[in-house]
């Protein structure tokens, strides 16, 4: 009937199916069957299968052996001191990361076996010589930064030299400074200080000078000992009445125009002293008890003083006490001259701070000596000579 023609072409379409399935190699599959597996069998294999597990074995050698020579690159191209650097990875052949033991050893087989391939350059070499590259760059950059600093300083020193040398060479000599009568400060704003050195060497103004030096400064040696045109003079006071206020000379003193000493003579007392003032003066009792009248005095010092230039400091207070006069147009007084006043900055100076401050100086240290003050009166007079003889010459003019 219909149904067993049914079952007819159905059992023919399975054993078609079974026919193709064996034709493939493939095993029927069933909820009750197990899974197919390949062939073991030589003749089992196909031409195919045989094919892909040559390949197959093929590509294993290869990936072995250029890991292989990867690692015997690396380690022959490492400088000597790299064997302390960390290993380089290798892969073994099962994918599995490990460390490089040895040069000569491999994972799987010698390379005889297998084809020689190209040899791969591995990354971390490139990288490494990169490095070494910009560092070897990096030190010639500094090499070269260094030596530019080493010739600028050459050049720097070589500078310097020259600069010392024109220095040396634009430097005064004590022939050059030949004029007198300047001050060392001029000439220390107008040439420099080494001109303002010689100046003041040649005029005997050293720092730091003991009495001798100071007389050195203050009185110029193998100079005439005679009068000159311009004399400078100094009296020494002593004390009498009640409390020894008033003054009455005591001593006399008077310089030529080189500090050279031409008058010098105690004054006996004409009153009674009550007041000595040795401190300031230096005059005791013994000296004026050998000293000359005040007549024969006032006369001698009249007489030299005629017709002549009369410099000294508050001079007016030694004509006072020697009953004297003098005129004004010939009278130098330093304590007065406006320019020492400007400079000191003071509307009285003392003739101490005038001797410190331009002729660089000390005097009246202890006790006053009046040949001493006398001598720098005239020092500071023939500084300003040429000016203050200028200035008075107009002031007449102008009159």
């Amino acid at each position: 009937g219909p149904s067993a023609a049914a079952q007819g072409e159905g059992g023919k379409k399975r054993r078609r199916r079974k026919r193709r399935k064996k034709g493939r190699g493939e095993a029927p599959k069933g909820p009750g069957m197990a899974a197919a597996r390949p062939p073991r069998d030589p003749q089992e294999f196909s031409s195919n299968w045989k094919a892909l597990q040559e390949q197959l074995k093929q590509k294993a050698k290869s990936s072995n052996e250029s890991l292989s020579t990867c690692q015997t690159d690396t380690k022959k191209k490492q400088p000597v001191k790299a064997a302390k650097s960390p290993e380089v990875p290798a892969i073994n052949g099962n994918g599995n990361v490990g460390k490089a033991k040895t040069m000569n050893k491999m994972d799987n087989g010698s390379p005889k076996d297998s084809p020689p391939l190209a040899k791969t350059k591995p990354k971390g070499v490139a990288a490494n010589k990169n490095l070494n590259a910009t560092k070897s760059s990096g030190n010639v950059c500094k090499e070269k930064k260094k030596n530019s600093h080493v010739v600028k300083e050459s050049n720097d020193i070589k500078h310097k030299k020259r600069k010392a040398e024109e220095h040396v060479e634009q430097q005064p000599k004590e022939a050059d400074i030949w004029f007198d009568d300047v001050d060392p400060k001029d000439i220390e704003a107008a040439i420099g200080p080494e001109a303002a050195k010689i100046a003041r060497r040649n005029l005997g103004l050293e720092t730091g000078q003991s009495k001798e030096s100071v007389e050195q400064v203050l009185v110029k040696e193998n100079a005439f000992d005679g009068l000159t045109r311009a004399v400078a003079m100094d009296c020494e006071m002593v004390g009498v009445g009640p409390k020894g206020e008033d003054s009455i000379v005591a001593r006399v003193s008077i310089v030529n125009q080189f500090g050279k000493c031409i008058y010098d003579k105690y004054v006996k007392p004409t009153e009674k002293v009550t007041d000595y003032r040795t401190a300031v003066s230096g005059i005791r009792p013994q000296n004026v008890k050998k000293g000359e009248d005040f007549k024969t005095v006032q006369k001698e010092v009249a007489d030299i003083l005629k017709g002549r230039i009369l410099v000294g400091h508050a001079l007016q207070n030694d004509l006072k006490v020697l009953f004297l006069d003098h005129p004004r147009k010939m009278m130098r007084d330093t304590q007065r001259y406006k320019p020492f006043k400007e400079r000191v900055k003071s509307s009285k100076p003392s003739l101490k701070l005038l001797c410190e401050t331009l002729l660089n100086v000390k005097v009246q240290t202890s006790e006053h000596c009046s040949i001493q003050d006398a001598q720098a009166a005239m020092r500071l007079y023939t500084l300003e000579k040429k000016k203050w003889e200028a200035a008075v010459k107009n002031k007449a003019n102008n009159k």
